[in-house]
């Protein structure tokens, strides 16, 4: 009973710790405050399900859960395809801006839409990207290799690049 107790309090503090974490990952893949509430405790649940499996010799703990966030985050993403509502700009502003991002300028804000219109693998590694994370941590985090990932995150600014451009002119 002792060991359980121990198991979960160390999960709660792993929870508390990553917390921003997990809520930029929902931030980012739900579009609305009770979607964003429901991926967050999706996400704790996954991590909990698979927190008895984790060993932190072959990952570290914030790369193994931004790997459950985004893995179900992008589940969560794939069965409300089926019930996509079409939002507009401003709504979609507010919506990624809401929480926990503050935005500084224009820019950052048109930054974060051309991002949240991305393919799901696309807004993950921009995610990681702006997150500071490594090659190598993205790599691990979404199953790819670090020579794959940099080649896409920069065949995803060139595409970023393009969509920004007639919008300053």
């Amino acid at each position: 009973m002792n060991h359980r107790v121990n198991i979960e309090k160390a999960f709660a503090g792993m929870i508390a710790e990553n917390e921003r974490l997990i809520y930029k990952v929902c931030s980012v893949y739900a579009s609305e405050p009770e979607d964003r509430r429901d991926l967050f405790q999706e996400i704790v649940l996954q991590a909990w399900k698979g927190y008895a499996r984790f060993k932190e010799e072959e990952a570290k703990i914030s790369t193994w859960l931004y790997r459950v966030a985004l893995n179900t985050a992008i589940s969560h993403k794939r069965k409300q395809y089926k019930t996509i509502t079409t939002r507009s700009q401003d709504e979609l502003l507010y919506q990624i801006a809401d929480n926990t991002i503050e935005y500084r300028n224009e820019e950052y804000k048109m930054l974060h839409q051309l991002i949240s219109q991305l393919p799901t693998l696309e807004k993950a590694l921009m995610l990681l990207y702006l997150e500071d994370k490594s090659y190598q941590e993205m790599a691990e985090i979404l199953g790819l290799t670090a020579g794959n990932v940099g080649v896409k995150i920069n065949r995803i600014k060139e595409k970023l690049r393009r969509q920004a451009q007639p919008l300053f002119r």
